[in-house]
């Protein structure tokens, strides 16, 4: 799967690096001949695509490679680092092409300019749509994060010709040196390129949250397991396109065998990893169904909380008997919570103390 990924991503970027190259070399050598800071801005832009296209074909073959001592997990997130890497190729681009089209705004000279640079510049349109598609199908069929920072920067790269058009054409017709304003639109659609690919790759390597229909599906197939009463804490781990690996804590009850309730989480790691392509690891809860002060208690406590903060998630109710009778939970709250850990923990803890002699024993975690 990993090889055939490779194949097709090397081909896809080998394509871009040539049309790119092409492009490049014709807008150069157009732009240079006739003055054209605007031309050879873009030509200038395509060639740091070629670069851009070098750095994502390396990325595929090392992502390809298997994991090893040193890098257990694979090496799936190399492509984010790639992607990064475009991103700052494309910033520094962006830099330099202001400062010359403020350089020629300042000048204030005119160009002349002949038909044959609007057909290429044109073809560059035509052929920079048609890269986006490519881009974009294969960024969707191999889940790649660096075909997609390509396809961004193909986007934006037609934006940025059509304004080279605009301002060529608004020179020519009249006196005013539109070519160095287009300039300065083409280096201002480069850099939000930039930051954007930067920012989304970026996150992604710090450890970006799953997807939320992925972590629903994963709960679906828990909780359809047999026995299964509930599950928390669930956590996904990415590491590259199609490597995830999750946690939870799967709630089942305390009286059953423990050969027959490991055999029931042996399933549903299989069941998950087979059907959903995500390496689980689930930890098991025991709930006592048949302590029914416990029980009592709990629905106590929840209809006592409840309205504390919105999102709030109890679980791993346990009444600890003793001299004095402890109820152990944990409270998990969204991140997008406002309020601060402490702040909730002490809530919870005056919740449980006005219904009765109980000491609580609260955990509160972002999840």
């Amino acid at each position: 799967m990993e090889k055939l990924r490779y194949r097709r991503g090397k081909i896809i970027s080998a394509i871009g690096i040539a049309l790119n190259f092409i492009l490049a070399a014709l807008k150069i050598a157009f732009g240079a001949v006739f003055g054209l800071i605007s031309v050879v801005a873009d030509g200038m832009n395509n060639l740091s695509d070629c670069g851009s296209g070098a750095v994502s074909l390396i990325s595929f073959r090392i992502a390809a490679k298997p994991a090893d001592k040193e890098h257990p997990y694979g090496h799936g997130r190399a492509e984010y680092i790639a992607s990064i890497i475009i991103g700052c190729f494309v910033l520094m681009l962006a830099v330099e092409l202001m400062r010359e089209s403020i350089s020629k705004i300042v000048s204030g000279d005119l160009s002349e300019c002949f038909w044959g640079i609007y057909v290429l510049l044109g073809v560059s349109v035509a052929v920079k749509a048609g890269m986006f598609v490519l881009y974009r199908t294969g960024a969707r069929k191999l889940s790649s994060d660096a075909l997609k920072a390509a396809s961004l920067d193909s986007l934006c790269d037609c934006v940025a010709t059509l304004a080279v058009i605009i301002g060529l054409v608004v020179s020519n017709e009249t006196d005013f040196a539109a070519e160095g304003y287009a300039g300065v639109a083409v280096a201002l659609f480069v850099l939000w390129e930039g930051v954007q690919i930067v920012r989304d790759a970026g996150s992604k390597l710090i450890g970006q949250a799953p997807d939320p229909a992925l972590l629903d599906s994963i709960r679906a197939v828990i909780l359809n397991g047999e026995g299964v009463l509930g599950v928390h804490d669930l956590r996904v781990y990415r590491y590259g396109a199609d490597r995830f690996f999750a946690i939870a804590h799967v709630e089942m009850d305390a009286s059953l065998p423990s050969l027959a309730s490991h055999e029931v989480i042996d399933g549903l790691e299989r069941k998950v990893l087979s059907e959903l392509g995500v390496e689980f690891t689930a930890h098991l809860d025991p709930v006592d169904l048949s302590d029914a002060e416990a029980k009592v208690l709990e629905e106590r406590v929840r209809a006592a909380t409840e309205g504390i903060t919105e999102g709030l998630n109890l679980h791993d109710f346990r009444l600890v008997r003793g001299v004095k009778k402890k109820l152990v939970f944990e409270a998990g709250i969204p991140f997008s919570c406002p309020e601060k850990d402490e702040e909730i923990r002490n809530d919870l803890e005056r919740a449980v103390r006005l219904l009765g002699e109980y000491e609580p024993v609260v955990t509160v975690e972002r999840e």
